[in-house]
């Protein structure tokens, strides 16, 4: 059986995240094309589907780690900001928007809330187990040698 493990994780993510833009509840607010995604990013993202992205990339990553709390999140999803002349220092994700999206994956009955974090919901396992599945039946079409690992 091919799983989340087994595929390209921006092959994933990017498949992942056109599902996201057809789900019901999960929704990109007005204000999201003005914020920045935390204290070390100088600018609002490029990409103007970045809601889309995060929401697939989060399911991945309680796929991979779950349970995760949101402050393990915000780690994981920081970066490093220069501060004058010191040397770089690690910065935490904005909470806010994380926090948003893991709330429209609950309604959309992807991810649920445990006392040790967020987790998939079988049918949040099912999406992303039957998305691998397709990624990994387009690649062995190109490469006939990963056939044999399905």
């Amino acid at each position: 059986m091919v799983s989340a493990h087994d595929v390209p994780s921006g092959k994933l993510i990017a498949a992942l995240a056109e599902q996201m833009k057809s789900t019901q509840g999960v929704e990109q607010p007005d204000w999201a094309k003005l914020v920045k995604t935390g204290s070390h990013a100088e600018r609002p993202p490029a990409n103007a589907d970045w809601w889309f992205t995060r929401a697939a990339s989060l399911l991945r990553k309680l796929y991979l780690h779950g349970p995760v709390g949101l402050t393990d999140l915000e780690r994981a999803y920081g970066g490093s900001k220069a501060l004058k002349y010191y040397p770089k220092h690690h910065r935490d994700a904005g909470g806010s928007s994380i926090r948003k999206i893991l709330k429209q994956l609950e309604q959309a009955e992807l991810v649920s809330k445990t006392s040790k974090g967020r987790v998939l919901t079988p049918k949040g396992r099912a999406v992303l187990d039957k998305t691998s599945k397709e990624i990994f039946a387009a690649l062995s079409q190109d490469d006939k040698a990963l056939v044999r690992y399905a």
